[in-house]
C-alpha cells in the first residue's frame, strides 16, 4: 500500500512538476519528503539517516538542474531516497530493497534519472569526469555533471584520483561535498580533520560570510564579484586556516562551507554557481538523520535501523531471545579471546568496525585495533605491512568491497606469503542491498591466487576453529568467508582447536548421490538429506570447509563411489567450488554426473536472503528438487 503524500508532494511525480513551486514553497516540500521516507522506512528497513540529510540537497539539484539532461551521479546513494521520489518512483518508493521491488541504490536501467548505478563508494566523481569529457568531445557544452559525494567517501583513493584528474581537464564538472562528519560509524583520517576545521573555524566563516554578504551574495557586481570574493576567500582561507585550500591545490574552485538543510540558500548558491565554468567544489554542512530526533541523536544505530514507530523513533525489538547470534557478533567476540591470548594479533577494517563487530575489539583494545576510513586498497597493504613486521592483522572486510584491494590481495600479500587473515564478512547473497552488494566473487577470485588458503565454516564453531587456525604460526595469507545473518548455534561458544588446513569431513554417509557444500550452505544439505531419506533415497553429504587447499583425498573417497553428484555453494557457479570439483575430475579421469548449484551467471537483484537463495536454487527446496530430479533419472 502506498503511504500517504502531503498536499505539495502529492502532485510531484517528476522534476518538472518541481519547478512549478515558488522557492519558498520548497521547505515545506522537504519537511513532506522526510516524513514520507520515515513513514516508508518504519516499516520497510533501508537507510534512512543519510538519506533525512540530504533531502533539502535534492530538491535544491533537481529545482535547479534539468535532469536527465543533465546529470546528476549520487556516491554509493543510499543518500538518494529523496532523488528517487522526486524522479517517478514516489508510488514505488514502498518497494524499496523488496524482492522485485525498486533498488535502494540510484541504478541506470531503472531511471534514466539515474545517471550512473552506484552502491561501493568513491566513484561519483571518475564517472562525472568521464561524462563531462565526454559531452565536451560531443560538442554538448552546456550540459551540467553533478557529482555528489560524502566526506566518508572522500577517503577513498579513487576519488583522491579523480579530483587529480579533473583539475587539469577544464571540465564542466561540480562536485558537491556532502560533510556530515559519519559514513556509518564516525569518520577517521586526516581529511575528517581537515574538513573539520573549516566547518568549526568561526573567524574563517565570520569573515567570508561578512564578505560575500559585502559583494552582495555574489551577483551585484556581476562576473567581477566572483573573482573578487575567491581572491579574498583564498587569503581568508590560508591565513586563518594555516594552510593551503586542499581542493584548491587540485585546481577546483572552492566555495563553502555552507548549510546543506537550507534549502532555499541551496537553490540561490546553485543557480549562481551554475554559470562558472570549469572544476569546481561545493563543500556543503548537513546533518545525517535532521529532522529526527533519534536518527540525529545516535546517527550509526540509525544509518539503517531496522523497523521502527515513525512517531517516537523506537526501533522494534529483535526478537532474538535463546537464538543463534550472528556471524558478525561470533567474529567479534572470537577476536578478543585471541587477541587476549595473542599479543600479536591486531584487527583492521575499512570503516565498517560496527558492521563487522570488530568495535567490540576497538572498545576493549583501541590500541590494537585500526579503522583506516573507505580505503580498502590500503587496508590489505596496511595489513601486508603489519605482517611483515611479525604482527598477525584480521582485516575485516566485506565480500563485496574487498574486490576494491583485488590487486593488493596478489601483490602484496600473496606473493610474499605473509600471515594476513581476510574475514570476508557478508560472504554470498546479502540480501535487500542488491546486486552491488552480494559477496558471489570471492570464492572465484580468490581460489586462483597461490599461497593463499581459503576456508568457509559451516556454522559458528567452525568460524571460531578457522580464525584460531589463522593466527597459528607460519599459516601465510588465510581468507574466511562467512555470511551476513545469524548461524545456528544458539550454544556457540565452544572451545576452539586448530583444524588441518584443506581437510573436509563427511557430515552423513550414504549410498545413492553425494552432495558436497561449502560453508553456511551446507545446512540445508543437512536439512535436505533428512526429507529425501523419507523419500527412500540415500544421499550423502560432505563439507569441504576448505577451497584451496581441496581435500584431495576426500574427493577421491567420494567419486570412486558416487555417480551422481551435486554441489552446493553460496556463490558463483561460474569458476567457484562446482568448477573446482569439475576441475578435481578432469585432471583424475572421474566422469560422475555432476549438478552445479549455486549463484548462476547473472546479477541478482534484492531481496530477502531466504527469497534470492530460493530464486537461486540452492535452498533446501532446491537441493532435494535437484536430487529427486537426478536420483529419478535412470539413464
Amino acid at each position: 500500500m502506498t503511504p500517504l503524500t502531503g498536499p505539495l508532494l502529492t502532485n510531484i511525480n517528476l522534476p518538472p512538476d518541481l519547478k512549478k513551486l515558488k522557492l519558498e514553497d520548497l521547505p515545506r516540500l522537504c519537511e513532506e519528503i522526510r516524513q514520507f521516507i520515515i513513514e516508508v522506512m518504519a516499516v520497510n528497513p533501508g537507510h534512512l539517516g543519510a538519506s533525512l540529510g540530504t533531502v533539502e540537497l535534492a530538491v535544491a539539484l533537481h529545482y535547479v538542474y534539468d535532469a536527465p539532461f543533465d546529470k546528476i551521479i549520487w556516491d554509493v546513494g543510499h543518500q538518494a531516497y529523496a532523488h528517487k521520489i522526486l524522479t517517478g518512483r514516489k508510488d514505488r518508493f514502498h518497494t524499496i530493497r523488496t524482492y522485485k521491488g525498486i533498488s535502494g541504490f540510484p541504478k541506470m536501467a531503472e531511471s534514466e534519472y539515474d545517471a550512473f548505478g552506484v552502491g561501493h563508494s568513491s566513484t561519483s566523481i571518475s564517472a562525472a569526469l568521464g561524462m563531462a569529457v565526454a559531452a565536451k568531445l560531443s560538442g554538448q557544452t552546456n550540459r551540467h555533471h553533478v557529482a555528489i559525494i560524502g566526506d566518508g567517501a572522500m577517503t577513498g583513493g579513487m576519488a583522491m584520483e579523480a579530483l587529480n584528474n579533473a583539475g587539469v581537464s577544464n571540465a564542466n564538472l561540480m562536485v558537491i561535498l556532502n560533510d556530515n562528519q559519519i559514513a556509518i560509524d564516525k569518520n577517521v583520517g586526516a581529511i575528517k580533520d581537515y574538513l573539520a576545521d573549516i566547518v568549526t573555524s568561526r573567524t574563517y566563516n565570520k569573515v567570508r560570510d561578512k564578505v560575500w554578504l559585502l559583494m552582495g551574495g555574489g551577483t551585484k557586481y556581476g562576473k567581477n564579484s566572483r573573482a573578487i570574493v575567491k581572491q579574498l576567500g583564498n587569503a581568508v582561507k590560508t591565513t586563518l586556516l594555516r594552510s593551503g585550500n586542499l581542493f584548491e591545490a587540485f585546481n577546483f574552485r572552492y566555495f563553502g562551507p555552507v548549510d546543506g538543510n537550507d534549502v532555499i540558500r541551496m537553490v540561490k548558491l546553485l543557480k549562481d554557481m551554475k554559470g562558472i565554468k570549469g572544476p569546481k567544489l561545493l563543500h556543503i554542512h548537513t546533518v545525517k538523520g535532521k529532522g529526527f530526533e533519534k536518527a540525529e541523536k545516535d546517527q550509526t544505530v540509525y544509518h539503517a535501523p531496522g523497523v521502527f514507530d515513525k512517531n517516537t523513533g523506537t526501533i522494534k525489538e529483535d526478537k532474538c531471545h535463546g537464538l543463534a547470534p550472528k556471524y558478525q557478533t561470533v567474529f567479534g567476540r572470537t577476536i578478543i579471546e585471541l587477541a587476549e591470548a595473542n599479543p600479536k594479533i591486531v584487527g583492521i577494517t575499512p570503516a565498517m568496525s560496527t558492521g563487522c563487530s570488530l568495535n567490540l575489539m576497538m572498545t576493549k583494545m583501541p590500541d590494537r585495533t585500526f579503522d583506516v576510513g573507505i580505503a580498502e586498497q590500503h587496508a590489505v597493504t596496511f595489513s601486508a605491512g603489519m605482517a611483515a613486521s611479525g604482527y598477525v592483522p584480521f582485516c575485516n572486510i566485506y565480500s563485496t568491497f574487498m574486490q576494491r584491494g583485488y590487486d593488493q590481495v596478489i601483490h602484496d600479500v600473496a606473493l610474499q606469503k605473509l600471515n594476513v587473515v581476510f574475514c570476508l564478512d557478508r560472504g554470498g547473497l546479502v540480501g535487500e542491498d542488491g546486486a552491488t552488494h552480494h559477496g558471489v566473487y570471492d570464492l572465484v577470485y580468490l581460489r586462483c591466487i597461490p599461497n593463499i588458503i581459503v576456508a568457509s565454516p559451516m556454522n559458528e564453531s567452525e568460524l571460531r576453529n578457522m580464525m584460531f587456525t589463522a593466527q597459528l604460526p607460519d599459516m601465510g595469507p588465510f581468507a574466511i568467508r562467512y555470511p551476513k545473518g545469524r548461524g545456528v548455534l544458539p550454544q556457540w561458544k565452544t572451545p576452539m582447536m586448530p583444524l588441518e588446513t584443506g581437510k573436509g569431513r563427511m557430515i552423513r554417509d550414504g549410498r545413492d548421490a553425494a552432495i558436497i557444500t561449502l560453508g553456511p550452505v551446507g545446512n540445508y544439505a543437512v536439512e535436505a538429506c533428512k526429507v529425501l531419506e523419507q523419500a527412500g533415497y540415500s544421499v550423502a553429504h560432505y563439507d569441504l570447509r576448505f577451497l584451496k587447499p581441496l581435500d584431495e583425498s576426500l574427493l577421491h573417497v567420494l567419486l570412486r563411489k558416487f555417480n551422481k553428484i551435486i554441489t552446493v555453494e553460496d556463490g558463483s557457479v561460474m569458476g567457484g567450488m562446482g568448477s573446482a570439483v569439475l576441475e578435481f575430475m578432469a585432471c583424475h579421469g572421474y566422469s560422475a554426473q555432476v549438478c552445479r548449484l549455486g549463484v548462476p551467471d547473472h546479477f541478482i537483484e534484492q531481496g530477502s536472503v531466504a527469497q534470492l537463495h530460493h530464486e537461486c536454487g540452492f535452498d533446501a527446496e532446491g537441493i532435494i528438487r535437484k536430487a529427486t530430479e537426478i536420483l529419478s533419472d535412470k539413464s
